[in-house]
């Protein structure tokens, strides 16, 4: 009898002190207009190429800061601004992020970010655009296009913050930016995602 009266008081506790999930809105329509940030430690940017036709390899940037400037009223007139710390890479291979920081790769530190910034936004359904920009990388400047999806927004129950979601996605070829290092036997084509979190700033 005490053992079930304590668990029950455990599981009160818990219950008690645990925050409330709630469910981010995935209307695109319902997304509160303003400047949001890039909240870093929960937004990634990864990538992958084909190494020697056999698999694809993965890696990520982690520390992406930038901002969006947002109004679900006039979604075309959004704009996005976001920079990657090159020296960041981490592909869970510490002899291979080495070699990418390097002269013959990413030369990291004459280049140390990469940076995009959005010319045009074309809507293309209820949650997904068409986003074209300027992307700068190795020192080489390109305009991209990438797709765009809205995820959710909300109330992030644990920061308080008001929080939107994102996915980004597309491929450049990193020739294109002088990145040539073993083209084709590593894919010259990259695809890239950035899934993003950003929280609104205050007014």
């Amino acid at each position: 009898m005490t053992s079930h009266l304590l668990s029950a008081v455990a599981i009160a506790a818990f219950a008690f002190a645990a925050p409330v999930l709630a469910e981010a809105n995935t209307s695109a329509k319902a997304v509160t207009a303003g400047n949001y940030a890039i909240e870093t430690h929960h937004t990634q940017v990864l990538f992958s190429v084909n190494h020697l036709g056999f698999t694809d390899f993965y890696g990520q940037f982690p520390g992406a800061t930038g901002t969006l400037v947002l109004d679900p009223a006039k979604p075309a007139a959004s704009h996005i601004d976001v920079t990657v710390p090159v020296a960041s890479v981490d592909t869970a291979n510490a002899k291979l992020d080495s070699e990418l920081v390097a002269t013959d790769w990413l030369d990291a530190t004459k280049y140390p970010t990469m940076h995009f910034v959005s010319t045009k936004v074309t809507v293309t359904g209820a949650k997904t655009a068409k986003v074209a920009g300027d992307l700068t990388m190795h020192g080489v400047t390109k305009p991209v296009v990438f797709d765009a999806t809205f995820e959710g927004s909300g109330v992030n129950p644990m920061s308080k913050a008001y929080t939107s979601g994102f996915r980004i996605s597309g491929t450049i070829k990193r020739s294109d930016f002088g990145v040539t290092k073993y083209v084709p036997l590593v894919s010259d084509e990259v695809k890239l995602i950035i899934s993003a979190a950003f929280e609104k700033t205050p007014a």
